[in-house]
């Protein structure tokens, strides 16, 4: 799969079927994220593996930071890809994906260093998702699990000086969500050229 077929075939996952990833090919994902482009090639991000048990404790975390979010369900763009009790169960169990991926990078008191270490995690949790995508595996950039980043950071051991960036199951799709409509999609609103 070419990288323009991997980009229009991306979607967030949030069903999985229980058939295990072999760790060949969290390796390869890991290795496409250590790729990206990093401002000065600081290379910043770190990644936590998690499987088995963990990712339970991890749900029950997730979930306990719901009660805000589903008060107001009706109005959450979630209703239109979940139902309500769909989401809980994707909260608790990461959608049943065998892997979790945690994206880390270390917490620079620099606002400038903090800011290109972001970015550049960001460009690298693109580029596991993409390698995902192009393996036949599912992914889903979550930060909801943050919400509880006490208990997160107590459960995989993750100390101050480091910063969670993001979240994502990673697993065999149940299924392949439809793709949702880009918002100006012939970017005559979002480009604009100068001379």
């Amino acid at each position: 799969m070419d990288v323009f077929e991997a980009i229009r075939k991306r979607r967030a996952v949030r069903q999985y079927r229980p058939d295990p990833v072999s760790r060949e090919q969290v390796k390869v994902v890991l290795d496409a994220a250590n790729q990206a482009p990093s401002g000065m090639n600081r290379q910043p991000w770190e990644f936590i593996v998690v499987t088995g048990s963990t990712i339970l404790e991890m749900g029950k975390s997730y979930r306990s930071t719901l009660i805000e979010y589903l008060k107001n369900w009706d109005t959450s763009p979630m209703k239109k890809a979940l139902s309500r009790d769909d989401f809980i169960r994707f909260a608790e169990t990461y959608g049943g994906a065998p892997v979790v991926i945690v994206l880390l990078v270390k917490a620079d008191p620099l606002p400038n260093f903090r800011k290109a270490d972001l970015e550049s995690a960001s460009a690298a949790m693109e580029n596991l998702m993409l390698a995902a995508t192009a393996l036949g595996l599912g992914t889903c950039w979550m930060t909801g699990p943050i919400r509880d980043e006490e208990n997160l950071r107590r459960i995989l051991a993750i100390p101050v000086d480091r910063e969670i960036v993001a979240v994502t199951p990673l697993g065999h799709p149940e299924q392949i969500p439809p793709a949702p409509a880009r918002l100006d999609p012939g970017m005559e609103q979002k480009v604009r050229w100068v001379e």
